[in-house]
């Protein structure tokens, strides 16, 4: 994982074409879309609401994973992915969300970190539970797809959970 760089513009831009996370994330991006997002997560993180990271291999992105919707008072946050066509299928979201959640927990101190997904999007719950996160339950008719409305896997880790590697 490194930070977000203006050359990434290009791969986000490409990420937000893909099929498959349209249809989990819900949008595209133009150029300026994409630059003005790469461009704000540093002021995200300065202000303590979120932190985002291009995941690479071999200098290539090939993914992206984010911790969101921080409360510091209660060491909480949100995590969210995504990991183009050329990344899938090689365990690239579980260790992403492995290290991310081993450096939160570490050095960052947050007590409970949470991932949700449509109910509808089963590779989703597998990265979960490779990355030792716990199906607590659904979250229903939570966020608006270009589909309609879809229900969540709620998925939580504690900082005191105990995980095997997958």
């Amino acid at each position: 994982m490194r930070p977000w760089e203006l050359a990434d513009v290009p791969v986000v831009v490409e990420a937000y074409q893909d099929p498959a996370i349209i249809q989990w994330h819900g949008k595209t991006m133009t150029t300026d879309d994409a630059k003005k997002w790469v461009l704000h997560w540093p002021s995200r993180w300065q202000d303590e609401s979120g932190a985002g990271w291009s995941i690479s291999r071999d200098g290539e992105t090939i993914g992206q994973i984010s911790l969101r919707r921080i409360d510091l008072a209660n060491g909480a946050g949100e995590l969210s992915y995504w990991v183009l066509p050329q990344g899938r299928g090689a365990n690239v979201a579980p260790r992403g969300l492995r290290e991310l959640s081993t450096w939160a927990f570490d050095m960052a101190h947050f007590h409970r970190l949470e991932l949700a997904h449509s109910v509808n999007n089963p590779a989703s719950c597998i990265v979960a539970h490779k990355s030792g996160y716990l199906t607590e339950g659904i979250k229903r008719q939570q966020v608006l797809h270009a589909d309609g409305w879809h229900d969540m896997h709620c998925h939580a880790r504690l900082a005191s959970d105990r995980i095997a590697v997958i």
